[in-house]
């Protein structure tokens, strides 16, 4: 016997409570798909995943514009820092961060750097509504690269800054959010093999989706309690995803990490609404404390 059409709508809309659980849920996508900005523009270290050879995109932009395209969702890549000029700069939805240095100097890969007018308009595209998204060296970004730390206007809109890291290896993990979106992919614990980065000025407003476990860490980076590997941050009316994971190749094609990179795009654009109640403190009581 088929259904009337009111009759599939309401087995559809109860289909769709509870995706991520009681403290998440996804919203109406938009008529157009999103549009998203990669920036990795090197003005210090030149990560491999993102090197071009051959004016060929860096393997990690390659990916995330694929999966980007699986998931509705247009990723361009560029690290041309006029992109950011108060002209430019609503053509994006959101903007996802593989860079490090200073961003207004043209530094190592010679690529044009932001304007200090770009700079600032980007810290109000994200209070006004725009998303960020921040992988690996995200927070090797400004901060110390121009005299600055905890005061940076970019350390505290991204969440933390680098603080060093130690040997590649085989870490601990502890997910503390498993409603975010494609966190569930990891379990409530899991361990894996990358460069791993200590953190410092970590804000005290942060969720704190995946915990970074300490013990047993070769380095002086990781000599300190447990802190935040991966979190999720409000700036206004903007949303603020950053993960620490990505230095390695083969972690831009593991499917899990993939989900949770999706999972923070679809965040910062919008497109899930979760919760994201401060728990830093609760769940990293220690995340003030690193080596100095």
């Amino acid at each position: 016997m088929s259904m009337t059409r009111r009759q599939w709508l309401a087995v559809a809309g109860m289909a769709g409570v509870g995706l991520f659980g009681s403290t998440s849920r996804v919203l109406a996508g938009p008529k157009a798909n999103p549009k998203v900005l990669f920036f990795t523009k090197s003005a210090g270290f030149e990560h491999s995943v993102i090197a071009r050879k051959e004016n060929q995109l860096g393997h990690a932009e390659t990916i995330l514009m694929e999966l980007g395209k699986a998931a509705g969702i247009d990723v361009t890549c560029s690290k041309d820092g006029r992109l950011f000029e108060p002209d430019q700069i609503g053509e994006w939805d959101a903007f996802a961060f593989y860079t490090t240095g200073d961003l207004t100097k043209t530094g190592t890969d010679g690529q044009p750097p932001m304007s200090s007018k770009g700079e600032q308009a980007f810290y109000e595209a994200i209070e006004d509504g725009k998303g960020l998204v921040g992988f690996h060296s995200a927070t090797d970004t400004f901060g110390h690269h121009r005299g600055k730390g905890a005061d940076d206007p970019y350390i505290q809109l991204i969440g933390g800054e680098f603080s060093g890291h130690g040997p590649q290896q085989v870490a601990k993990f502890k997910v503390t959010a498993p409603d975010f979106p494609g966190v569930q992919e990891f379990g409530t614990e899991f361990e894996l093999l990358d460069e791993w980065y200590g953190q410092k000025h970590l804000n005290d407003d942060l969720r704190v989706v995946i915990v970074q476990r300490t013990e047993g860490m070769k380095g002086r980076d990781y000599q300190r309690p447990d802190y935040p590997m991966t979190w999720v941050r409000r700036q206004g009316k903007g949303r603020v995803f950053y993960t620490s994971m990505g230095h390695r190749e083969d972690v831009w094609t593991n499917p899990k990490f993939q989900s949770l990179a999706i999972g923070g795009l679809k965040f910062a654009l919008g497109l899930v609404e979760a919760n994201v109640p401060v728990n830093v403190a609760e769940v990293t009581p220690g995340y003030r404390e690193w080596p100095n």
